[in-house]
């Protein structure tokens, strides 16, 4: 064999194998293996109800607080499909946000707005806008689906004392608010418990962190509680999460435009 034949095949081979042998994965490839096996591993729980109560701060401390209620519909091959109903105060009462996920494609969302009985559509470009006042945006609140995102891992890190994959990810979607987003995952369960998003300026605009998980059925982790803080703005939300309840005996029925309406 022509030794500048040979030459080109170790270097080749140094390129595809890592230090053990094995072929080397890319960043890319690395972080969409982290971000399947998260989503495989919360597959299968078909459907649950909650309550939340949501704390809205601002700037200078002052705090408001809305109970709410949230149902949600896994569904086989799409994103999940989510209700959020409002209970109190009064001002807000019966205020309702369907969301239907989509892997591919802008999500569907429908606000009902019991002041003037009538169900408003969020249209796309708006999915970026704050939710109720909150620091959470309307996009936030559709399932994360694997397909929505392009991954990049960037490295392993350690959070709170704990194991984690740091990887970034980028949204598909033109119109989402963000350029990027990092997101730790810790390495035992496949759990988020960071993310930092930029906006379309790459400045950090907002952390949303995780924390109390509790695991359901043996297998589902869910967080009690979710803090969004706003490092643009000073203000955050807290979101407190309650009363879990898998296998609600949820269907389709209860995911229409007209449950909007019923919802109180």
């Amino acid at each position: 064999m022509p030794q500048s034949l040979t030459t080109l095949l170790i270097l080749l081979s140094l390129c595809c194998l890592n230090g053990n042998g094995a072929i080397a994965q890319t960043p890319e490839q690395r972080g969409l293996e982290i971000a399947i096996e998260a989503d495989r591993r919360d597959t299968g729980f078909h459907d649950f109800k909650a309550e939340m109560n949501m704390i809205l701060r601002n700037a200078h401390g002052e705090e408001s607080v809305r109970d709410m209620r949230t149902n949600v519909l896994e569904q086989a091959n799409d994103g999940d499909k989510t209700l959020i109903v409002f209970d109190q105060p009064r001002d807000v009462k019966g205020t309702a946000l369907l969301t239907f996920s989509h892997k591919r494609g802008s999500d569907d969302q429908w606000l009902y707005l019991p002041a003037l009985k009538r169900v408003k559509r969020i249209a796309s470009k708006n999915k970026s806008g704050p939710f109720m006042g909150s620091e959470f945006a309307y996009e936030d609140l559709a399932s994360q689906e694997v397909e929505k995102y392009t991954y990049r891992y960037i490295q392993d890190d350690v959070l709170n004392g704990q194991k984690m994959f740091l990887i970034q990810r980028d949204p598909v979607d033109p119109n989402s608010g963000y350029s990027y987003q990092n997101l730790w995952i810790d390495q035992q369960h496949y759990r988020p418990w960071r993310i930092e998003y930029f906006d379309r300026k790459r400045t950090k605009l907002k952390t949303l962190e995780f924390s109390g998980y509790n695991q359901y059925l043996g297998q589902y982790w869910r967080a009690a509680q979710m803090f969004m803080q706003n490092h643009q703005t000073g203000k955050s939300t807290l979101l407190i999460w309650k009363e879990y309840h898998f296998h609600a005996g949820l269907g389709e029925n209860d995911f229409t435009q007209n449950s909007l309406k019923r919802a109180r």
